[in-house]
Parts: C-alpha cells; structure tokens; sequence
C-alpha cells in the first residue's frame, strides 16, 4: 500500500465486465477502481504481497524466540534457543530486507530510504559480529554502544510500522511504532534495566507477532496499493514503483 493517510483514496472494486474478467475466486485480482482507471492484480503482484508478509513473520518469529529464550531463561528448553541466537540475528534481519525488497509505497525514495537503513544495520551487525565474538545478541546485551551499528536496521522495521499504521490505522503497529524506539533507546542509556527492560522486550515481541500475523488476514489489494497510482506517476517521471 502507498504512503498517505488512512483517509485518503483506497481503490474499490467495481463489477467484472466481459474484458476485465474476475480470474480468481472471490475477485482477489479485481478489477478494481483506482484514482486513475481500472485495473488488476497479475501474480507478480501476489508474489510480492505473499514475501512481504512472510519476510514480516520470519522476523516476529525470529524475534519472539529470543525474547521467549531470555523471559523463560530456567525452562530447560529455554538453553537450545539462546543457543540459536545469532540464527535468529540473521533471520530477523533477512526477513526485514525481504519485507522491505517487497514493499509497495507509493514515494520511492521512501522506499529506498527505508532499504538503506536496513542496509547499513544489516552491515553494522555483521561488523559487531565478526569483530566483537561471540554471539550478536549478547554482545548487544553486554555492549550497548554497539546498538548505533545495528540500529538503522531497527530504524528501518519503526518506518514499516509508521507506514502500516498511517494506511490501515494498525493500533499494533502504533504500539511497535513507539516500543522499538523506546526499547532501543532505553538499552543504549540504561534508563531501561533488568525487569523493566526485559518487560519492553516481551511487548515488542508480543506485538510483532500479532502485527505479522494480523497481515494474513488483509487483502491482497491492501499491500499492492493503487496500481493506478504507481503507472500514473510512473508516467510523471516521480520515481513511484511497485
């Protein structure tokens, strides 16, 4: 879906007519009217909405599983995911730029923005991990600072939540909107400590998999967007792309 408020135009679907025929059950593919015409989902369309959805959820699974390992740390199964906890790392992490490789937003250079920010976490972990040893998640824990390397990565997960609670009014998106900056933040000063931090972790974690998993249950028209509005302003040369 495109950046903009909530309130702003959503495309509607309009009666299948002989040459805009309806291929799918339910009319998943449309046609629908946008701003700017009629028009219809191909696969690609649904390819890109499906990884987007799955990068979203490998990353909430990825997440809640060390948040999961850390609040049941004396469980004697809780061993085996610390254990997998730069996997989890690089899962969480791929998911994102599989999400963000996938993303429909109506500005690109948004987009792009939001890619790079990945990018350079993505990176920044991947110094942290070579350099520090040891595992990356309890370098982080034990080492703070190093949160400036990785935090773009999170910076750009924040910007997927402003942009999917400002479309679909997401109250679960507000949440990780607010609670990643804060948990961030609050590891990198210590204003967040022991219970209260691992209490914040849980939240985020919590609200991940119900944002992630909530995605399954919209339309595929919802992610894809206005397509109308991608081809027209593809045709004014502002750089909007699927």
């Amino acid at each position: 879906m495109g950046w903009g408020p909530r309130s702003a135009w959503r495309p509607s679907r309009v009666p299948c007519a002989p040459h805009l025929a309806c291929r799918a059950a339910g009319g998943v593919r449309g046609p629908f009217q946008g701003r700017f015409g009629v028009y219809q989902l191909d696969d690609r369309d649904i390819q890109e909405v499906m990884g987007y959805r799955t990068g979203l959820s490998l990353l909430a699974a990825a997440c809640a599983s060390q948040a999961l390992a850390h609040t049941a740390a004396d469980a004697p199964w809780a061993g085996v995911l610390q254990a997998g906890s730069d996997v989890a790392a690089v899962s969480a992490i791929g998911g994102l730029a599989m999400s963000l490789s996938l993303i429909h937003i109506y500005v690109a250079p948004i987009k792009r923005a939001l890619q790079a920010l990945a990018a350079v976490g993505a990176v920044g972990a991947a110094w942290v991990g070579l350099t520090q040893g040891g595992p990356l998640l309890q370098t982080l824990e034990l080492h703070p600072i190093y949160l400036l390397a990785v935090g773009p990565a999170a910076a750009a997960l924040t910007g997927v939540c402003f942009k999917e609670a400002l479309c679909y009014g997401k109250a679960e998106a507000a949440v990780l909107m607010l609670g990643i900056p804060v948990l961030c933040l609050g590891h990198l000063t210590g204003l967040l400590a022991g219970g209260l931090e691992l209490a914040a972790a849980d939240i985020v974690a919590i609200f991940l998999v119900l944002f992630a998993a909530r995605k399954w249950t919209q339309p595929v028209s919802d992610d894809v967007g206005d397509k109308s509005v991608f081809e027209y302003l593809a045709k004014q040369g502002d750089g909007a792309e699927l």
